[in-house]
C-alpha cells in the first residue's frame, strides 16, 4: 500500500485552500440539532445507581447535514442546505442558525408530520454520560422528495459538488438518489456520500463515499482488522458500488483512499489529541468534496480532509475547522 509523503506539497495544498471560495457544494440530507448539557458529577443518585449531573451549561449546535454545511462555510466555500425539519421550536432554531451563517433557507422543508431530529448529550466533566434522541425515521413521502429534487434542479447549473449526508433519519431514499443521479447524469458534478450502512444499496454509481472502517466492514460482511482486510474491503466497495473512490476513515490509524485506477493510498492521522469524534465524519466529507470542487485530485482532497478531521477530534462536541486552522495544520506537518 502506498504511504503518503507530504514533502513539498504544503504550498500546493494551501493554494487549493485559497480557491475554496470559488467552489460550490450543495448538501442534501438529514438535518439534526446537537444539544449538549454540560455539568459536574460528584455523587451517585440515592434513587438508582447512576451519577447525578449538576448542570453548568447548555449549548446547541448544528448537526448532521447542517454541520456539513457549517464546515463548508467555515472553510469559505459556497453552499446550500436541503433537507427536512419539523414544525417545532427546534426546527425554527435550526433555520435561524442557518440564516446566521449567511445562507438562504429555501431548501429546508418543514414537515408538520415529523419532529426535528435532536440528539441531546449529557456530559459530566467532558465525559459523555448518556445520549437522548428525539426523531422520526420514517422515509420522506414523494411530495417532499420532488421538492428536494426541484430545489436541486433549480441550482444544477451553479453546483460543482453534491454531498449526500445520510444519517438514516428518512431523507435519503432510493427514489431520491435515483433522482439525483438522473439530474446530474450529463454533468461534471461530483456526488459524495457520507453513508449509513443500511442504505448502501442506494449509492451505486456515485463519485465519493466516506465510510468509517466499521461501516465498510458492515457492508462487506467481514471485520476490518488489518491491512489485508482493509484493502479487500476497499476494493470490494469500489466494485460493488461502481463508484470512483472510497475513503475509509480509521480513527487513530488515519484513512485510506481507494481509486479504481490507482493503488490504495494510506494517509496517517495528524491528530495530536482525540477528545470527541462527534461530527468528524461531517468534517471529512465537507473538506474532501470541497477540495474536489475546487479542482483538487482525489489524493490531495483526502489529505486536506485528514488534516481537517485531526483538528475537530481535538474538541469536545460537534465543531468546525477554519481556513486559518487548516493552513496552520498543513504548515506544522
Amino acid at each position: 500500500m502506498q504511504e503518503i509523503n507530504l514533502n513539498g506539497k504544503n504550498e500546493e495544498l494551501k493554494r487549493y485552500i485559497d480557491s475554496f471560495p470559488e467552489a460550490r457544494v450543495l448538501v442534501i440530507g438529514d438535518i439534526i440539532l446537537d444539544e449538549y448539557i454540560w455539568g459536574d458529577v460528584s455523587r451517585i443518585s440515592p434513587e438508582a445507581p447512576v451519577p447525578v449531573v449538576e448542570i453548568r451549561q447548555e449549548t446547541k449546535r448544528l448537526g448532521g447535514a447542517a454541520n456539513v454545511v457549517n464546515n463548508i462555510v467555515s472553510l469559505n466555500g459556497q453552499t446550500d442546505l436541503c433537507g427536512v425539519v419539523g414544525d417545532d421550536a427546534y426546527g425554527r432554531e435550526i433555520i435561524e442558525n442557518i440564516k446566521c451563517l449567511g445562507l438562504k433557507t429555501d431548501g429546508i422543508i418543514t414537515d408538520p408530520m415529523r419532529c426535528t431530529s435532536v440528539k441531546t448529550r449529557v456530559l459530566g466533566h467532558t465525559q459523555q454520560m448518556v445520549r437522548i434522541d428525539r426523531e422520526i425515521k420514517r422515509a420522506i413521502d414523494n411530495d417532499i422528495t420532488q421538492k428536494i429534487l426541484g430545489f436541486l434542479e433549480d441550482r444544477i447549473d451553479e453546483t460543482d459538488a453534491i454531498i449526500i449526508a445520510d444519517y438514516g433519519k428518512g431523507v435519503i431514499t432510493s427514489s431520491l438518489m435515483k433522482g439525483v443521479r438522473d439530474l446530474t447524469a450529463k454533468t461534471d458534478i461530483i456526488i459524495g456520500v457520507d453513508p449509513k450502512p443500511k442504505n448502501f444499496d442506494y449509492y451505486n454509481g456515485i463519485d465519493v463515499i466516506t465510510p468509517n472502517h466499521h461501516e465498510a466492514g458492515a457492508f462487506c460482511r467481514f471485520e476490518i482488522h488489518d491491512e489485508e482486510t482493509l484493502i479487500r474491503a476497499g476494493r470490494h466497495m469500489l466494485d460493488e458500488l461502481n463508484c470512483r473512490s472510497v475513503l475509509i476513515t480509521q480513527g487513530k490509524d488515519g484513512m485510506t483512499l481507494f481509486e479504481k485506477d490507482n493503488p490504495p493510498c494510506h494517509i496517517p492521522t495528524v491528530a495530536r489529541k482525540v477528545f470527541d469524534v462527534s461530527g468528524a465524519g461531517d468534517t471529512v466529507i465537507a473538506a474532501f468534496c470541497l477540495g474536489l470542487a475546487a479542482g483538487m485530485d482525489f489524493i490531495s482532497a483526502a489529505i486536506i480532509s485528514n488534516f481537517a478531521a485531526g483538528i475537530v477530534v481535538g474538541e469536545v462536541g460537534t465543531s468546525v475547522v477554519t481556513v486559518d486552522e487548516l493552513k496552520k495544520a498543513v504548515d506544522n506537518r
